[in-house]
Parts: C-alpha cells; sequence; structure tokens
C-alpha cells in the first residue's frame, strides 16, 4: 500500500479535522502518499482530489468543522454514481480509503467495498453517539459541553423568572446527547426516543417538582423523543395541565465549535488506528475505542446493531431529580 485517500461525510462533527490530522501525519509516518478528498462521496464523483502532507494539517487539531468539507450526494446513491466514484479513485491510484463519519458514511463505504473492492476503514464522526464498536464518536463530547453551557444559561433565566423551559438537543434516533446534558445539567426531566414520555406524565413531574418547592424546570428533549421535537411537547404539556413553558432548540449550535481535549485525543487515536487498520490488511471495518482499547467492528454491525443508552445513568437521572 502506497497510496491512501481521506474523507469526511454526513454531518460535520468536532473533532473530525483531529483525525485528519492524525490520518495525515501517521500515513505519512509509514511513508505513504495521502490524498485529501474533498466534500465527501460528492467530491469523490467530481475526482475533488488535493495530497495532503504534514505541513497541510498544521494548526487544524483546534478547529471545528471539517478543513475537507463536506457534502449529500444524491448521486452516489445510485449504482452509476459509485461507480464513477470508484473510477475516479482508482485512477487516482489510491490503495485504500479512511471514511470519517456516521451510519450514512459507513453504509457508503461498504458499498464501495461490496461493489468495487476498494479496500477501506472508517472512524466514527458524528456528534449523536450512536454507533455501534466505539464507546465514544468524535464530536460527542464537544457537541455536550456545548449543550450544557447553553442549559446551564438557560437555568439562570428560569430561575430568575420561575419558568419552565424545554430544551431541545440534537438525536433524532439516539438520546446520547440528552441524557448526559440533562445529568449534568440538573434537568428534571429527560425525554429520549429510547424511552417515549408521554406529555401527561411529564406534565406530572414537573407539578411534582413544584409541590417540593421548586420554583423553575428544565425539560431536555431529545429532537426524536417526543414527535414534533420541544415545541408539540411543551403545547400538549400546557394542554393537559395549564403548565405554561419556554422553549428554546439549540440546533446546529450543538456541532460547530471547538473539539474539547478529550475529542482531540479520540479522534487523534482513532485516525492513527485507521491507517494501522489498513496496512494490517483490514477493510470494511469501523475503528473505535472500548474501554480505552481499538477495536475494529464491521461496519454492517456498526450500523445496523442497535448502540442502547447507559440505563443505569437513566435511572440515576430520576433519582436526582428528586
Amino acid at each position: 500500500m502506497k497510496r491512501i485517500g481521506v474523507f469526511t461525510s454526513g454531518g460535520d462533527a468536532p473533532g473530525m479535522n483531529a483525525a485528519i490530522r492524525a490520518v495525515v501525519r501517521t500515513g505519512t509516518a509509514y511513508g505513504l502518499e495521502v490524498i485529501g478528498i474533498r466534500r465527501g462521496y460528492a467530491g469523490m464523483i467530481e475526482g475533488d482530489f488535493v495530497p495532503l502532507g504534514p505541513r497541510d494539517v498544521a494548526n487544524t487539531l483546534q478547529r471545528g468543522g471539517t478543513i475537507l468539507l463536506t457534502a449529500r450526494s444524491a448521486e452516489f446513491k445510485t449504482p452509476e454514481g459509485r461507480a464513477k466514484a470508484a473510477e475516479n479513485l482508482r485512477r487516482a491510484g489510491l490503495d485504500g480509503l479512511v471514511c470519517i463519519g456516521g451510519d450514512g458514511s459507513y453504509r457508503g463505504a461498504l458499498k464501495l467495498l461490496e461493489e468495487h473492492h476498494i479496500p477501506v476503514v472508517g472512524a466514527p464522526g458524528t456528534i449523536d453517539n450512536d454507533l455501534y464498536g466505539t464507546d465514544f464518536t468524535i464530536g460527542f463530547d464537544t457537541a455536550v459541553n456545548t449543550a450544557l453551557d447553553a442549559i446551564d444559561r438557560i437555568r439562570d433565566t428560569a430561575a430568575s423568572h420561575e419558568r419552565v423551559f424545554f430544551i431541545e438537543v440534537m438525536g433524532r434516533h439516539a438520546g446520547f446527547i440528552a441524557l448526559e446534558v440533562g445529568i449534568a445539567g440538573g434537568a428534571e426531566v429527560i425525554v429520549l426516543p429510547e424511552d417515549p414520555l408521554p406529555a401527561s406524565v411529564c406534565a406530572e413531574v414537573i407539578s411534582q417538582s413544584s409541590a417540593k418547592g421548586k420554583r423553575s424546570s428544565i425539560v431536555v428533549v431529545a429532537e426524536g423523543g417526543y414527535e414534533g421535537g420541544a415545541e408539540a411537547l411543551a403545547r400538549d404539556v400546557k394542554a393537559c395541565s395549564g403548565i405554561e413553558a419556554r422553549v428554546t432548540v439549540l440546533g446546529h449550535i450543538q456541532r460547530g465549535g471547538s473539539p474539547t481535549a478529550i475529542d482531540r485525543v479520540l479522534a487523534s487515536r482513532l485516525g492513527a488506528g485507521c491507517v494501522d487498520a489498513l496496512l494490517s490488511g483490514a477493510s470494511g471495518v469501523a475503528v473505535g475505542e472500548v474501554d480505552g482499547e481499538i477495536r475494529l467492528t464491521p461496519f454492517r454491525e456498526a450500523v445496523e446493531r442497535r448502540k442502547d443508552i447507559n440505563r443505569k445513568k437513566y435511572e440515576l437521572a430520576k433519582v436526582l431529580a428528586l
């Protein structure tokens, strides 16, 4: 193996640049040429490739987003689009690929391997932390801390005005962010996709908190935890109980910003691990960290096997909300 490519795909996540940097510098240390593929699968189809050396990734460790950019590609979802991408990869002389992204990115990489026999490994870059085979994904810790900072600020206002606030965080199919920030932010209620909560139950908990002397409450809602999100839940809670609430949707603020130290170190380890995996002959696998050790998980298992929330943490959150 003499030349490898690296790309980022799907939603951006803080720490992606640290992973790119690790791939480039580890690859260079092993005597490999590293080619950056801009704008993910879209750039692969268009042949948007750029050589990357150690100096090209200098001062990127602390930057959020991705220097290689990212994009959705409807064309890549077609066999013709994937064939075009594979032909461009062969023309560029790439012997293997490192894919940094989430489940959709992994599924695309798996298609390249199955249909065109292009060796590819992946690093889990998504704030949702929903990929099996790794304790944490790149960007998750930063997203949690960003959301927590916002919740701390909102709690000040909630306490000052003796109000109830519903705060929506990202997590369409997984409640990892909501659970972490809910515990760390002292939320009275946490609403997760894994454990849907009726509006009546949410209202009851808020009412009980008020009866215990609490003059303000924070309800953290994962975007997929209630149909229609936090806005709909707040509306339904008012309809069944009369409880007035304010709603804040944090949205894409959770995806940007400088990565935390935890994300920088994790991304560096996983990026280097991807190069090691390719050189060892591995392909079609995701590189993760489990109990502090690097672990390889087949792409199909990483995307199809459910990664559940920590139930003990969820029960702890309920106890601490008393």
